[in-house]
């Protein structure tokens, strides 16, 4: 009876331990806000989550933060007056607890997907959509989903930054990435 047992523990340990490998696609959260695949796999534009307050109201962005590489990035990499996901991979969101102002127009509280229209010259359109849960960011962009529109004039640095950031910081957001920073009005 012993035997009988112990070979059906062994076997039916065998079957679990089995069917357990299975990994589903999950990330995991750094110390540095940076999520990696659970396969231990490094993006090569590794999400980052931003978390904070505007005017004490909560704010959290999600986007994925590609480097400059060497290569052109304005006007070509990424392109000029075409819809841009502004990040990589999936579409950046921004969740908001609150109604908040951006550049002055009521933004309502929820979770949207953040897109850019880049210009050679001139303010660029900052696009907040509904559909923010999109995984190939500007390839399912739908216009008729937009909810704000709003104008925003970037600024050029003297020193490039490799990696594209979005900083919650004064004046709102902030978007930096090789060159450029462009400055979100928020409160």
């Amino acid at each position: 009876m012993k035997i009988k047992y112990s070979l059906f523990t062994a076997g039916l340990l065998f079957v679990l331990f089995s069917c357990s490998t299975k990994t589903t696609e999950s990330a995991e959260t750094t110390e540095s806000g940076t999520q990696e695949e659970s396969t231990g796999e490094v993006r090569p534009s590794p999400i980052e989550i931003k978390e904070g307050e505007i005017s004490s109201k909560a704010i959290k962005i999600q986007y994925g933060s590609p480097a400059v590489k060497g290569r052109t990035l304005w006007g070509d990499l990424v392109p000029y007056n075409i819809v841009w996901r502004t990040g990589a991979n999936e579409a950046s969101y921004i969740d908001l607890a609150s109604d908040i102002l951006v550049e002055g127009k009521t933004l309502p509280a929820g979770k949207y997907s953040l897109f850019t229209i880049p210009k050679e010259s001139g303010p660029w359109t900052v696009i907040f959509n509904s559909e923010w849960d999109l995984e190939h960011g500007h390839f399912q962009y739908d216009e008729k989903n937009d909810v704000l529109r709003v104008e925003v004039t970037p600024s050029w640095e003297a020193n490039a930054q490799e990696r594209l950031t979005m900083d919650i910081e004064s004046p709102g957001l902030v978007i930096r990435w090789e060159k450029l920073k462009l400055p979100i009005t928020m409160n």
